[in-house]
């Protein structure tokens, strides 16, 4: 293998493609970064049997061939380098030669042979959808996916489609986010559930442009996000997801309209005698046309009010800090309608108007 290419792009490709490349595997080549040199191009992959990032850049190659390379090493020599340019050379014992300006590195590499095989992606169904959206969607559930596995289904997000929509839901038992999109081609109907790691990754490569798209290739088990010149390939999650219609409250005996910025500072200063030491609920009061909250800990007491359109009977409820403040914090407007069925059924949190989103978070016994 013996090619040139830009710093500037190579260190780019390397740290996207990095992300899916595995920290500690018992097989070495998870462990590095697949380059293979091909006509006018430097192919890059990351891979860690779950979770793979493939991407191209353009490079001057006057001999082709490839070799897997240490991904921590190899990131960190590449962003060092001091000239514009990096040449990239291997030897038949795939020893790798990184030359740019005046430095030169000579790295063992382990042989291509050895990297796994990326799955590949048949009788896909696909839709496409623009970056900003798909962005947005991901965005606004994500926080609600489950971080421990005891259900491993709820570690990812649900994506149904059909009928012209595209509805993302993530739920953790504290928590619920659906988000909801109109989708412009009309697609079959489809539901998977994409791991909420691959997504996290997905959500980094997509960028602010409305008129880029990104497109989505379902097959039984796996899918494939084409992101611009980058390629992400996920398993998808297996298992019974929540019926999550049933968890949501049919009727509301309180509706409140409050603006979401005072909403968050409220909570956020009542919440700073709250540690991971000493827990404790905030106690939110909803009373006529005011929102009362505090909260109590071995360190003191904290209490703070906001304005707010109430209507309906008084209500006096906790809630778990971190879980209201994300909820708050992933809702997009100035203003959001927040609906109460009494101190036991959860909060639901919707848009001022409409339902692009709708999140429910789980009251805790005052």
């Amino acid at each position: 293998m013996n090619l040139t290419c830009t710093k500037q792009q190579l260190v780019e490709a390397v740290s996207n493609v990095q992300r899916a490349v595995s920290s500690k595997s018992s097989v070495p080549a998870l462990e590095g970064i697949l380059l293979k040199a091909r006509e006018g191009e430097i192919f890059l992959c990351g891979y860690d049997l779950e979770l793979g990032i493939t991407t191209a850049i353009e490079a001057s190659v006057e001999e082709t061939g490839a070799v897997i390379l240490n991904a921590r090493l190899f990131s960190d020599i590449v962003r060092r380098l001091p000239a514009d340019t990096v040449q990239l050379t291997t030897d038949e014992k795939d020893v790798t030669t990184i030359h740019s300006g005046n430095s030169e590195f000579s790295i063992a590499g382990i042989p291509a042979a050895e990297y796994p095989e990326l799955p590949v992606v048949t009788d896909e169904s696909s839709i496409a959808l623009s970056h900003t959206m798909m962005k947005g969607m991901i965005r606004q559930t994500i926080f609600a996916v489950a971080e421990s596995d005891a259900k491993p289904i709820h570690t990812g997000t649900l994506f149904e489609i059909g009928e012209g929509v595209v509805r993302l839901v993530s739920v953790d038992g504290y928590r619920l986010a659906i988000r909801e999109e109109k989708a412009a081609d009309a697609v079959e109907a489809m539901n998977f559930v994409v791991p909420g790691k691959s997504l996290g990754e997905v959500l980094k490569l997509l960028s602010d442009d409305e008129e880029s798209k990104v497109s989505l290739q379902v097959g039984r088990r796996h899918i494939l996000f084409n992101i611009g010149r980058y390629t992400l390939i996920s398993r998808l999650l297996e298992g019974e997801f929540l019926d999550y219609r049933a968890a949501i409250p049919a009727s509301a005996s309180m509706e409140v309209i409050c603006k979401t910025r005072d909403f968050i500072e409220s909570v956020e200063r009542v919440s700073l005698l709250i540690t991971d030491r000493m827990k404790s609920p905030i106690r939110c009061v909803f009373d006529t046309d005011e929102i009362s909250l505090s909260c109590s800990t071995a360190i003191g007491r904290a209490s703070d009010q906001f304005t707010a359109r109430v209507s309906g009977d008084p209500v006096e409820i906790g809630f778990n800090n971190r879980f209201l403040l994300d909820a708050l914090r992933n809702t997009e407007g100035d203003e959001v309608r927040i609906q109460l069925n009494g101190p036991l059924s959860p909060m639901k949190i919707l848009p001022r108007e409409g339902d692009a989103f709708l999140f429910l978070v789980l009251p805790v016994r005052l």
